[in-house]
């Protein structure tokens, strides 16, 4: 059964507001009952769309990023956000392969012609950068190995992963999830909701591997 959250918006307290959030639950659990979805967690706000440090916000990518739910059902696309908050948030959604259900288009959401265009650029972008990141590390640790560097002699149980296949990741989001003072086994089940099936252990190698080569870097 398809897993889904249900996420309520509007922007103020005031008592108008409150009538319009309480409507928005109620037919977004009969729209979720028309698909049969499972409801995992209903989160509601009272916060501006074109502020993208939502409470709410944070919870609901934690579940979906820790492969709790697959699936979201909104009223539109404004209550998820506005302005460059919402296109953010759906390129986010979109990484995490999340299906997007609005009220609105009586089924999945159908993005303008205009907002499509966008998440294509900034998805372009983004892999040209992760591109010229890869591009210099690799780099890097041609160097650092041409200099005598071995990352291995930094690790214990190397031998244990002879002979496997290495899995790719992007290191990038490790750093940062770490840098949030996330654990690996943290990151790993965020990695996995991102579509990359790798282990705490696999996600602690590799950091350390990144981090032996930015300090022999740093030193050079």
């Amino acid at each position: 059964m398809t897993k889904a959250i249900i996420y309520c918006r509007v922007s103020t307290e005031k008592e108008a507001q409150e009538t319009s959030i309480k409507r928005q639950q109620e037919e977004l659990q009969l729209f979720a009952n028309k698909y049969n979805f499972e409801i995992i967690n209903i989160i509601e706000e009272k916060q501006s769309g074109y502020e993208i440090e939502r409470e709410g916000i944070f919870e609901m990518l934690v579940e979906f990023q820790s492969g709790k739910a697959d699936t979201l059902l909104i009223q539109d696309e404004t209550r998820l956000g506005r302005g460059n908050t919402k296109i953010a948030l759906l390129h986010q959604l979109n990484r995490l392969n999340v299906n997007i259900y609005t009220l609105s288009h009586h089924g999945e959401l159908q993005l303008s012609e205009g907002d499509s265009m966008v998440l294509q650029i900034v998805s372009i972008v983004e892999e040209y950068q992760r591109k010229l990141h890869n591009a210099k590390i690799k780099r890097g640790m041609k160097k650092a190995v041409s200099n005598g560097f071995n990352p291995a002699e930094n690790l214990s149980n190397q031998h244990l992963a002879k002979g496997r296949e290495r899995k790719e990741f992007p290191i990038e989001e490790v750093v940062r999830l770490k840098g949030n003072n996330l654990t690996f086994q943290e990151i790993a089940s965020v990695l996995r909701g991102m579509g990359y099936d790798v282990s705490k252990a696999t996600v602690h190698r590799r950091y350390q591997e990144y981090q032996s080569l930015e300090n022999c870097l740093n030193q050079d």
